[in-house]
This record gives C-alpha cells, structure tokens and sequence, in this order.
C-alpha cells in the first residue's frame, strides 16, 4: 500500500460560529495530503506537466463522520488505490490525539494529454513506473 500522511492544525480562518471547520476545508485538506503522496511518487505537479500530462479531478467524495474543531490536531492519510487507468486516492482523517476518525472520502483523476487535451483511457507509463519503483518492481 503507498500512502502518505499530513497533519493539518484546523486555523481560525477555517471554522464556522460553532468552531467546528467548515466542510468546504476538507477538500483542501485531502489536497494538502494529496501532495505529500504525489511528492513520494516524485510526480507532483511539475512533473506531470514536465511529462505531458494533466491530472484533473473528475470526481470527489466526502463523508463527514465527526467535526473537526478549532486547534485540533488532524492525520490526514492519502492512500493510492488505483492507478492503472486513472489516478484513484482514498483519504482518511483523523485526530492526532485519540485515533477517532472524523472524515474519509476519494477523488479520481483522470490524465489529459496536453497535446491535444484528450483524455488518456490508460494511464501514461510514467505513472505507472514511478508507482512500481515504489512497490520494489522493476518497471
């Protein structure tokens, strides 16, 4: 399993008169741990352009199961789960102190050739050779 966590420390700016976080943050939490996972692949944004390709987020899930509250410690987790045909990454918070899981939820992503701006119905080999450097196969 290829994974990477963040911690985010929910900021003032980020919660509602109930300081709970409000749940349009959490997108930009699974982001924030997104790019922790892309860094690990060594395939973050600049390098997907640098090989041709774009990323989009074509669909996103959320599940709030507990609020996140003013100063709480979160673990975010990304966890790669499909890579073969489009880039699918499951998320899971939770408090740093107590293990509880508050949110979980995916995005999938879809690459785009930026040479003509089509949609890619595999992904591009350089994906898929960075996801088996990391799982110890030689591509």
């Amino acid at each position: 399993m290829i994974y990477a966590d963040a911690q985010v420390k929910i900021p003032f700016h980020d919660i509602d008169i109930m300081e709970i976080a409000w749940h349009g943050h959490y997108v930009k939490y699974f982001e924030i741990a997104r790019c922790e996972l892309l860094d690990k692949l060594d395939y973050d944004h600049h390098r997907m352009r640098e090989s041709g390709y774009a990323w989009p987020v074509i669909d996103m899930h959320l599940r709030y199961a507990r609020p996140a509250r003013y100063n709480q410690v979160l673990n975010v987790r990304a966890i790669l789960k499909e890579w073969e045909n489009r880039l699918k990454i499951d998320y899971l918070i939770t408090d740093v102190e107590t293990g509880e899981r508050l949110t979980r939820g995916h995005t999938v992503q879809v690459a785009l050739d930026i040479s003509n701006w089509e949609m890619c119905f595999a992904s591009p080999q350089v994906l898929l050779d960075k996801v088996a450097r990391l799982q110890g196969v030689t591509p």
